[in-house]
């Protein structure tokens, strides 16, 4: 019940009770029911509402008015109306499926953000082939030297331990029990030519002042098998010099890997790889070629001359190579 129709219930609930108690009713309110009431106790309805009055009759005592009726307090007031259960019910469960949506919703956005961005749908970037490769930094040097191609150290000579500056294997990988990182030898090197000219290049090295070689080698879980092999100089000119042989031998494809019969120019593999004072140079077997595939790079700078090879059954792969040699190259520069 609305609260207009208990307002008009108790309003004539209160007229009523007047008359019936034989209360004046109140001027201008409640006229019909007075008149009702008069008529039922056969009293005159007088024709206005004040009639003259006649000072001889004799005055006839007018009973009191019950006190109760005359304080106006005709009813017991009524009681506000009560929520339904039926929507005290329905906020309940409007209110727990807010709660329970918020926290699937909290739940998904913490799962997304500790998730790899290939593992969330939609976002999922493919890998490019690139090797993870550790944190890289150059070797300390002694105290009053410099690093090369910089002011200071005209001769353009690493000041280090050349161990130090191969580049680690990248996570995953096996690592060469032979080649390790440490002092291999030239043998080691020649090992990587084609054996007949093998001779030839070790006595070009015993003329060439050939000062270390050290050397880092791994297979990945791809089955690139790659190896580096730095070769330092006495000076900056023997190992230019040997850089430029190289390069005029592999024209005419002499001083080739082993396995390798024919051999193309990769420039466009290394483009991109500009690292200042360091020479780059990148060769890969050409087509047709065996069961696996083999390309290498030539880098010198300064006086140190770098070989990175890298074999693959059924191809090699650009993006890894060309990262490779990049960093390299950067460790060196």
């Amino acid at each position: 019940m609305t609260e207009q129709a208990l307002t008009e219930t108790a309003t004539g609930t209160t007229a009523e009770i007047k008359a019936e108690a034989g209360a004046p009713a109140e001027a201008g309110a409640g006229t019909e029911v007075a008149v009702a009431v008069a008529a039922e106790a056969g009293s005159p309805v007088p024709a206005q509402a004040g009639p003259p009055v006649d000072v001889d009759a004799p005055s006839v005592p007018v009973p009191a008015a019950d006190p109760a009726l005359a304080t106006g307090s005709v009813a017991d007031p009524v009681p506000a109306p009560k929520k339904s259960r039926r929507v005290l019910r329905g906020i309940v469960r409007w209110t727990a499926a807010v709660l329970v949506c918020g926290g699937i919703g909290a739940g998904a956005a913490m799962g997304i953000t500790a998730m790899e961005r290939t593992d969330v749908p939609g976002l999922a970037t493919e890998s490019d082939g690139r090797w993870e490769y550790p944190q890289l930094a150059l070797p300390a040097l002694p105290e009053g030297v410099q690093r090369p191609f910089t002011d200071g150290n005209e001769a353009e000579i690493h000041h280090t331990d050349v161990r130090k500056l191969l580049l680690p294997a990248p996570a995953g990988a096996t690592v060469d029990p032979k080649l390790k990182g440490g002092w291999a030898g030239v043998d080691s090197y020649l090992a990587e030519l084609v054996e007949q000219d093998r001779g030839e290049v070790k006595a070009y090295l015993a003329d060439s002042a050939l000062r270390h070689v050290a050397a880092r080698g791994w297979t990945t879980p791809d089955g690139t098998s790659t190896r580096i092999h730095l070769l330092r100089f006495s000076s900056v000119a023997f190992a230019e010099d040997f850089k430029d042989e190289m390069a005029r031998r592999l024209v005419r494809s002499d001083w080739l890997p082993a396995g390798v019969e024919t051999q193309e120019a990769d420039a466009g593999t290394i483009q991109d790889v500009e690292v200042p004072y360091v020479a780059v140079y990148a060769y890969k077997e050409a087509e047709p070629y065996g069961p696996r595939q083999t390309r290498w790079s030539l880098i010198q700078a300064g006086d140190t001359f770098a070989v990175v090879t890298q074999t693959r059954k059924g191809g090699t792969l650009t993006v890894p190579f060309q990262q490779t040699v990049a960093l390299q190259a950067q460790l060196l520069g």
